[in-house]
């Protein structure tokens, strides 16, 4: 009878402990990094360091167009929190990121050969994708 009453319990409790656990909140931010001097050094470390952070789903740093596009779970870290870690990473002296105003909604477009040189669809050669935050994008969306 003991025996039954133990299961019975642990059984409860890891129903209550993974039913109570947090939906994740994802939520994007592109940020607008200055400082990077390099590809390999500047642009890598700050994605590998983004990567690792708490609450950080997927960091991609754009060196060429110094912007990171950061997916992030909004329960765990904030756009705010996001922006002072890239400033500090360094020791705070190298790095300056803000928010970058891309326009989300836009309809996609033809990007010019420098843009799919750096655009995760070059292999395509095709238009960007409507969500696409690359600044050589957000000038050609309307």
């Amino acid at each position: 009878m003991k025996i039954k009453k133990i299961i019975f319990s642990v059984a409860i409790a890891c129903f209550i402990l993974t039913g109570c656990q947090k939906e994740v909140k994802k939520e994007t931010i592109s940020l607008a990094i200055s400082g990077m001097t390099c590809e390999i050094g500047c642009a890598k470390t700050i994605q590998s360091k983004l990567s690792k952070k708490e609450g950080v789903l997927g960091a991609k740093v754009i060196f060429t167009d110094s912007i990171a596009n950061i997916e992030f779970d909004a329960n765990k870290t904030s756009k705010e929190d996001l922006i002072a870690f890239v400033g500090a990473i360094a020791g705070g002296e190298l790095y300056k990121a803000s928010e970058s105003k891309v326009n989300t909604s836009a309809k996609a477009h033809t990007c010019s050969d420098a843009c799919k040189e750096s655009c995760e669809m070059k292999a395509e050669k095709t238009a960007c994708k409507e969500d696409c935050k690359m600044a050589c994008c957000a000038d050609k969306k309307s």
